[in-house]
């Protein structure tokens, strides 16, 4: 599978949201120019990090300014990326319910998304460039000014409100008026109901939730969702100005730590441009792809291995999906059970570093991030060898059509092993020896992806490392206005209190029906809305109400992150809403309904695995300890 088509391929495609068959010049223009940026942003934030690492550590001359600048560039570039996303057509969302409904109501409520989509776009456009004006004269930390975080921000913004009016516009004209009059109606039923019974109008809150799970149901995609329910709040109330909305959104992704989601997914790409990939899964098939259920063993273990590297299970899927399930239709094995496996693997793959969520759970809960890590090798351990234990229990010989075709000789094979293992080397001792921050150990990553692939195996072009930047920034985007978007909910939900209501509740039932009622609570809500939810918005959302109760049980927050975690992972593939089993099914090119049957054994062996974790807590505990976090 080509890299374009992969990318194009890891998240569901919404209806109300796809790219039109024939772009008009001026848009495929302007989509090339977002590219671009998004790429250059990245490409800068890249240098400024290593630099600054290789100015401290080398030359003893730190850079004050680095961590600001490189903050800047990282809300730009994910405001461009998730601007290309949008024109793509990329946008991940909950297509199940609204696939359910007629033809034409189906066309009414993809006009009303695709014209919520430009208000909100829009919206956060104005007030994020307004704000831009607002700080004009004010400065960082480090003296630089704090406007230059904002304009980006708006002008990526205002990329994104063009390409939804385009995806509008490109609908026939009595769709879009259908649409239009039907978020009027239901603005003016507000309006009418508040003017006449004020007192009977639903609260703020319960407007949010109903607005939130309308349109997510709907399929409006989560980053939008998210944003409108915390813009419910803002209009219903009116007592907080727009500019604050667009400044908890700048605030949900203006950190440092965040900065290894990109550079990680971008290590992900340039591991499959540069021939790592293709290199490291034709030697684990020549190694045990012979012995029974050899194929599925394979398959695990390249997702153990990738996931050690890149941090983006999406990317780790592609990449493994694109060799191996091809292999499986060779073989006459069923493509929907290998394509249900490589989706449990990426719930197992879920607490291996340096994975995303865990860099954003740490974030977003005040955890250690390298603790996080050392927390998520032994239950990933534990998943690996049942899935690769069932494998082999239930699997059979292969024959010879199920080989990888062989690409090149063995010493080629062991090259690219030795730059794998390189990698996942540099990665651990980085954290382990304090050299450098999870941040800085990415772009580090990142360097030797590009060193490895242009100067070792000689694979890597500039064309292919620049599509890799873009591709890289792209979903980069994706998850980042996700987190941007759950950020300004969480605020709203903590001026109600929110997280203080759910807490004491909580913490009420566990101390009178105990601590283990609390952790399966707190394991149904993860699998629940972690199938709903994109899983950086359900960690966001959930994790900061739910760790401070764990802490007041006398529960370790790693072990309880680690719980989190695996739990949400193990609805994100949980059909039939888990938007991360649509996009495993688009990348190995399956019916999800070919897949049901076999992800729900796999999922109940993970499930089972998960009680196992979340009741024996020495498998998250002990690693952590043993290295002193």
């Amino acid at each position: 599978m080509a890299k374009s088509e992969v990318a194009k391929s890891e998240v569901t495609m919404i209806g109300a949201l796809s790219l039109s068959g024939s772009r008009h010049g001026a848009i495929a223009l302007l989509l090339r120019c977002s590219d671009a940026i998004a790429a250059i942003l990245l490409a800068a934030d890249l240098a400024v990090v290593c630099g600054s690492v290789v100015l401290r550590f080398f030359f003893n001359a730190p850079v004050e300014w680095s961590d600001d600048v490189a903050r800047g560039l990282m809300v730009g570039s994910a405001f461009f990326g998730a601007a290309s996303a949008l024109a793509r057509g990329e946008n991940v969302g909950v297509s199940f319910f609204r696939d359910l409904l007629s033809m034409r109501l189906r066309t009414l409520v993809d006009a009303a998304s695709s014209l919520l989509v430009v208000l909100i776009s829009g919206y956060v456009a104005y007030n994020a460039i307004k704000l831009g004006s607002l700080t004009s004269g004010q400065t960082t930390g480090s003296g630089l000014p704090l406007e230059l975080t904002f304009y980006p921000m708006g002008i990526g913004a205002l990329f994104m409100t063009v390409f939804a009016i385009d995806h509008l516009c490109a609908r026939p004209l009595p769709d879009i008026v259908r649409g239009l009059v039907a978020v009027a109606v239901v603005t003016g039923l507000y309006l009418a109901w508040d003017y006449l019974s004020p007192s009977s109008v639903p609260s703020a809150g319960t407007l949010m939730l109903i607005g939130f799970f309308a349109t997510l149901f709907g399929g409006l995609p989560i980053g939008f969702a998210l944003a409108l329910a915390a813009l419910i709040f803002i209009w219903v109330e009116g007592a907080l100005p727009g500019v604050i909305f667009a400044q908890q959104m700048a605030r949900g992704i203006d950190n440092f730590v965040l900065l290894a989601i990109p550079f990680f997914i971008l290590v992900g790409y340039l591991m499959e441009a540069n021939g790592m990939s293709v290199r490291l899964i034709e030697l684990l098939q020549r190694a045990v792809g012979r012995m029974r259920g050899g194929l599925n063993v394979v398959m695990v273990a390249s997702m153990v291995l990738f996931s050690g590297i890149s941090g983006s299970k999406m990317a780790d899927v592609a990449a493994v999906g694109s060799v191996l399930i091809p292999a499986a239709r060779r073989s006459r094995q069923n493509p929907g059970s290998a394509v249900a496996l490589l989706a449990a693997s990426a719930v197992m793959a879920e607490t291996i570093p340096p994975c995303i969520n865990l860099i954003i759970l740490g974030f977003v809960a005040n955890l250690s991030i390298g603790g996080l890590f050392m927390a998520g090798l032994l239950p990933a351990a534990l998943m690996a060898a049942v899935l690769i234990a069932f494998s082999i229990i239930f699997g059979k010989t292969p024959d010879r059509a199920e080989e990888v075709e062989r690409q090149m000789p063995v010493s080629g094979l062991w090259s690219g092993a030795i730059a794998s293992f390189g990698l996942i080397f540099m990665i651990f001792f980085g954290f382990k020896s304090g050299f450098a921050t999870a941040t800085e150990i990415s772009a580090f990553a990142v360097a030797y992806a590009l060193v490895v692939g242009s100067v070792v195996f000689r694979e890597l072009s500039f064309r292919s490392a620049a599509q890799s930047f873009v591709h890289a920034a792209t979903r980069a985007g994706l998850v980042l206005f996700i987190v941007a978007a759950a950020q300004s909910l969480a605020f709203t939900l903590t001026l109600q209190q929110v997280p203080h209501a759910v807490g004491d509740f909580m913490l009420g039932l566990s101390k009178t029906s105990g601590t283990w009622l609390f952790i399966l609570l707190a394991i149904a809500v993860l699998i629940v809305m972690g199938s709903v939810l994109e899983g950086a918005a359900a960690l966001i959302i959930f994790g900061p109400l739910l760790l401070p109760v764990a802490v007041q049980l006398g529960i370790d927050p790693l072990h309880f992150g680690v719980v989190l975690v695996i739990a949400m992972g193990v609805g994100l593939f949980a059909p039939p809403l888990g938007l991360g089993l649509y996009g495993a099914c688009l990348i190995g090119n399956v019916p999800i309904e070919q897949t049901v049957k076999p992800i729900l054994g796999y999922l109940g062996l993970l499930f089972l695995c998960l009680l196992v974790i979340a009741f024996v807590p020495w498998l998250s505990t002990a690693l952590p300890r043993a290295f002193g976090y």
